[in-house]
């Protein structure tokens, strides 16, 4: 009771200057500025207008509401604030047409020109004008909205099963078509077929590919100054060895140890 006793006294007591220091009316109205009040919530410095002040906003009458529509629009309201209405757009002046009239009453010079403008008006035709006189249309009075009713269920083809009929004759003939098409895949009897005897007939023996290109100098003198295999013969049994061995062994090219066997 105390704090609220002085804090009525002294609006300045709960801000950053205090009692002693300089006071401002500003102070009170700036959050920085204001200390909370033990056991109220913060103040955001924002003025409470007087006991007679009503909150919200005032009732307006409006008009151009549904009843009005169907009882007819109002005189009071002006029919540039009906939904309906169209704020018409002030014309532009034709200077073509007020330079050409001009010309053809002798007036050529610029005063001349200006007061002919001054005493003669020529608007340009709106094309929004033309464009709504045109696609305006009067319906008929008998003229009704809305969806069309959908067609009644055939109930009838229902009860007969008219539509499973329907189905079982589109699968027959699905089926007709594809036994139709594997029957045409068959074997031909009047189509000649090659036999073991005639494509032994079109067999060609292998050809060696030939040599590459070389030099004729290192055909002759080029060779190779230590031979490691007594014949050519066994040359070529201990590389046929070395290939069968590569299989058992690891790595890529084969030169790794013996792998062990696998089930």
């Amino acid at each position: 009771m105390a704090a609220t006793f002085e804090t009525r006294q002294n609006p300045f007591h709960l801000t950053a200057a205090g009692e002693l220091g300089s006071h401002r009316e500003t102070m009170l109205d700036n959050e920085l500025l204001l200390r909370t009040e033990l056991g109220r919530p913060k103040r955001r410095g924002y003025g409470i207008p007087g006991e007679g002040f009503i909150f919200g906003k005032p009732n307006e009458a409006r008009h151009g509401g549904a009843d009005d529509a169907l009882h007819g629009w109002p005189r009071t309201i002006s029919t540039t604030t009906l939904p309906f209405a169209r704020k018409d757009k002030k014309a532009e002046r034709d200077f073509m047409a007020l330079n050409k009239a001009a010309i053809q009453s002798g007036l050529v010079t610029a005063q001349e020109n200006y007061e002919f403008r001054a005493t003669h008006d020529v608007r340009r035709k709106t094309a929004g004008a033309e464009s709504t006189r045109t696609r305006t249309r009067r319906l008929p009075p008998t003229m009704v909205f809305g969806i069309s009713t959908r067609p009644s269920t055939p109930i009838f083809d229902l009860l007969e099963h008219k539509y499973q009929d329907k189905w079982l004759q589109s699968r027959r003939a699905q089926e007709l078509a594809k036994r139709k098409e594997e029957t045409q895949q068959k074997r031909n009897p009047c189509k000649v077929y090659d036999t073991r005897a005639s494509l032994l007939r079109t067999y060609q023996n292998p050809v060696e590919p030939a040599p590459l290109w070389q030099m004729s100098k290192f055909k002759k003198n080029a060779r190779p100054s230590l031979q490691t295999f007594r014949t050519k013969g066994a040359q070529e049994n201990a590389f046929d060895n070395f290939a069968s061995d590569q299989i058992s062994r690891k790595g890529n090219l084969g030169h790794g140890v013996y792998e062990s066997a696998k089930n």
